[in-house]
């Protein structure tokens, strides 16, 4: 009953809100009273450049994070299943889920204190061997690599621990059986491990391509500067420039009511994609 009461006031309640995406807000007047414009916000926000700068870089930022964070857990998972040193496979199991646990707050502030252009240990000890600073947070190129290493370092241990999961389920005869027909290592992995966990990997590489349109505000925020503005801004951190910042209410809703809808057809998309290939595992 609880978990029903939490959904009906902090998520479907809320919802009342929406209708500000077609009104022009006022915050004298509230909701009830604001005047209703229909469409006019959207056509607003489809018209606005910074808008589309927003969505290509979600889009981008969603993609490059897909090329490269998706395959670091599989592989760790893969690696740490192999490891027959017990004490040590635990130990590294503990080190790679630490970093998901830390609030983007901090790891913002370990991100400035490595890749900070003055006072960065990378930097200064580039410079004290008499090489070039590298501006890692204020090229935007450079920041862009920074921000997907990042990620790969918060995101991958977690990851891990479902492909472990995974891994743990296959049938240990068949390694068995390999081994007895002079299979080594790598043709265990390539042909028994993997397969045994093809429906996991693609399942959750449909859920990540659900959620492409979809992105959290804490990392592209506090990692992201001015500077590197042209791809740190995305759909999350517009909403609260245009909403929290400049005050266009109504704006934000509509960018953030767009952001749902087709963040919802991709992942009505996504379920059904898994429901076939689900289907099809079985058949």
């Amino acid at each position: 009953m609880l978990p029903v009461i939490y959904f009906l006031i902090f998520k479907y309640g809320p919802m009342y809100g929406v209708q500000i995406a077609f009104k022009e807000f006022n915050f004298f007047e509230g909701i009830a009273g604001s005047e209703w414009v229909g469409l006019d916000i959207f056509r607003e926000v489809f018209q606005n450049n910074d808008f589309f700068k927003a969505l290509r870089n979600t889009l981008l930022l969603n993609l490059l994070d897909l090329i490269i964070s998706f395959p670091a857990p599989l592989i760790l998972a893969i690696m740490l299943y192999e490891l027959r040193i017990i004490w040590f496979k635990k130990f590294a199991q503990t080190i790679l889920y630490v970093p998901h646990f830390i609030s983007w707050v901090i790891i913002g502030g370990i991100v400035l204190q490595v890749f900070g252009t003055e006072s960065g240990f990378i930097n200064n000890l580039l410079t004290g061997m008499g090489l070039d600073a590298i501006p890692f947070l204020s090229n935007k190129h450079y920041w862009l690599i920074t921000y997907l290493l990042v990620g790969v370092w918060q995101s991958a241990g977690w990851g891990t621990i479902l492909y472990l999961a995974a891994l743990t389920g296959i049938n240990k005869e068949l390694f068995e059986a390999a081994e007895v027909d002079g299979a080594g290592r790598f043709k265990k992995i390539f042909h028994i491990s993997l397969p045994g966990i093809k429906t996991t990997i693609a399942t959750l590489l449909i859920i990540n391509l659900g959620n492409m349109i979809s992105i959290g505000f804490d990392r592209p925020f506090i990692v992201g500067n001015v500077a590197v503005r042209d791809y740190s801004e995305v759909l999350s951190t517009f909403v609260y420039r245009v909403g929290i910042e400049s005050g266009q209410i109504s704006l934000a809703t509509a960018v953030g009511l767009f952001q749902a809808l087709v963040g919802l057809i991709f992942l009505l998309g996504a379920n059904y994609a898994s429901k076939k290939l689900a289907d099809e595992s079985i058949l």
